[in-house]
């Protein structure tokens, strides 16, 4: 089930809210429970499995290996 963000036109907050399908007429606000949403434009966020903004091929332990991942990244391991 995708969350979508959605701003209410009757109390005028923003929230986040599970729907079940792409078609979200008639969901209703988790705050005042009016049915007046739009929906708002959002972006997600991704994580990386890298310590401090490396990716993992590129960390520390990987170049105190003799590095050689192959990545392609030049940072020269």
């Amino acid at each position: 089930m995708p969350i979508y963000e959605f701003h209410c036109e009757d109390c005028q907050r923003d929230s986040e809210v599970l729907v079940r399908s792409t078609d979200w007429s008639g969901t209703r606000c988790p705050h005042c429970g009016s049915t007046r949403l739009t929906k708002q434009f959002s972006v997600f966020a991704s994580g990386s499995s890298g310590g401090a903004g490396e990716d993992a091929c590129c960390s520390t332990s990987s170049r105190s290996r003799g590095g050689g991942c192959g990545c392609g990244c030049g940072c020269g391991h």
